[in-house]
């Protein structure tokens, strides 16, 4: 039943009034993470006006319509600035689709369990860093600040759990596209990346033995074409935040592997892309190397959290649309998030850096970033990294985690570089040219993909 006093204007009061009292608490009607403990539902939590776009938009914009240049002005104010001048100039269409309230599906399942399990047992140390409560040790799995303080405590959501598995494989295809919308690039890179402590699905516990210093390891490899065949990288992020990543790269026209310095975080890796080491996870860096962190908003969103995996298409690689081609973008969909935080952060520990800022919008159902922006040094805007989620699981298809069940990930990327143009689309897929197959938590990967030896051997 319809409360009227929970309208689209108390929700907005609502929201106001939790950011001048400063952030505490997800959920409106009821606290968010006690229901879903109890649960699992989310529903109860938030009204009406909050549960669906069609009773936020009064039936401007349904679930099952699309968002397209004749619609988009009804939900400009949920939308990331890149995205609207996406969708009014450049003919990109979002469908809409439900909101998951089944908190099941907006999560890898070992990890939700370990968030449930340790809720309220994370802390930050004196100079910021995640620590548990009882012990100061490093942090031991899930999401350790399920309602954020501050925007530090939100970004450490991000930082410190990365992709919600122990380990990532991911087999991604990339298309780069110049202005007019043609494809000037075309990539198959595979990516790896094990997470040292925190780890929510190995049976001997959180922390891998030898490894409790660092944070994860993330290798990067590129299979083709053939005159980057065999580029390879490692980077190496230390627990504490506080340290810059150790990068490492083989170059095969020099024959060896070589070290990167510290600030070679804003470059592309391989000519025509978009995407910088710093983007990935809209938290590429360790976090205590950036600071002034901050959250400036607060309230209901738009974001690709389900539906986006499309294991019904040929290797998972969905149609495209839009632009001056007609194959600039993806065809996504979104949902209405109904409580999103906004966080900026500024890069002070890279004084030469090309960005100012980044502002990141993370949805307080899961902690994943729904939306990625950055600003140069004038503070203009410059580029989105605008990734998709979903459960991996399409009808009666599915693509199943270590133990069988639905699993849950990336499925594709949006980096769209507005001041020069460029879009980098990438997609997750099922595997690439050499076998190399997206999978998680598989046995081996470090030896395999994760050492100085293994991307030499790589890139050979």
């Amino acid at each position: 039943m319809h409360i009227k006093k929970y309208d689209f204007d108390y929700s907005r009061r609502y929201f106001m009034e939790k950011m001048t009292k400063g952030s505490v608490g997800a959920g409106v009607l009821t606290s968010l993470w006690p229901l879903i403990a109890k649960s699992g539902d989310i529903s109860k939590a938030y009204p009406e006006e909050l549960q669906s776009l069609t009773a936020y938009t009064k039936g401007k914009v349904n679930e099952g319509e699309y968002i397209t240049a004749d619609n988009v002005e009804h939900v400009k104010d949920l939308l990331a600035p890149i995205t609207y001048q996406e969708v009014s100039q450049m003919g990109r269409r979002i469908k809409v689709v439900p909101q998951t309230t089944d908190i099941t599906k907006l999560h890898p399942h070992d990890f939700l369990e370990a968030t449930l399990k340790n809720q309220d047992k994370a802390v930050l140390d004196d100079v910021g860093n995640v620590v548990t409560k009882s012990d100061g040790k490093p942090w031991i799995g899930g999401i350790p600040f399920l309602d954020p303080q501050s925007g530090l405590e939100a970004f450490s959501n991000l930082g410190i759990t990365a992709s919600h598995h122990d380990t990532t494989q991911l087999a991604a295809k990339d298309w780069d596209l110049n202005p007019a919308g043609e494809v000037e690039y075309e990539y198959e890179l595979a990516a790896c990346e094990k997470t040292a402590v925190g780890r929510v699905s190995d049976p001997e516990g959180p922390y891998w033995q030898g490894h409790e210093d660092k944070l994860r390891y993330t290798g990067v490899w590129f299979v083709s074409p053939q005159d980057v065949s065999g580029t390879s990288f490692l980077n190496t992020i230390d627990y504490d935040q506080r340290k810059f990543p150790t990068l490492v790269g083989y170059i095969p026209a020099f024959k060896r592997v070589r070290r990167f310095p510290t600030n070679q975080r804003f470059e592309p890796l391989v000519p025509g892309i978009t995407v910088f080491l710093s983007d990935f996870w809209a938290a590429g860096d360790p976090m205590l190397t950036w600071g002034n962190y901050k959250i400036i908003g607060r309230g209901p969103f738009l974001g690709a959290q389900s539906q986006n995996w499309h294991g019904d298409q040929k290797n998972w690689i969905p149609p495209t649309h839009g632009g001056p081609k007609g194959a600039t973008f993806w065809d996504t969909a979104y949902e209405f998030c109904p409580e999103v935080l906004v966080v900026e952060a500024e890069p002070t520990g890279y004084p030469r850096a090309p960005v100012g800022k980044k502002r990141v919008w993370i949805d307080l159902r899961n902690m994943a970033y729904i939306s990625y922006m950055t600003f140069d040094r004038k503070g203009d805007i410059w580029k989105s990294f605008e990734a998709g989620f979903s459960q991996y699981k399409k009808d009666d298809l599915v693509h199943p985690d270590h133990k069988g069940r639905p699993d849950w990930g990336a499925s594709y990327v949006h980096s769209h570089d507005v001041q020069s143009d460029r879009m980098s689309r990438i997609v997750i897929a099922e595997q690439l040219s050499n076998g190399y197959k997206t999978m998680n938590d598989q046995p081996g990967t470090y030896e395999k993909y994760l050492t100085t030896q293994a991307i030499r051997r790589l890139g050979i």
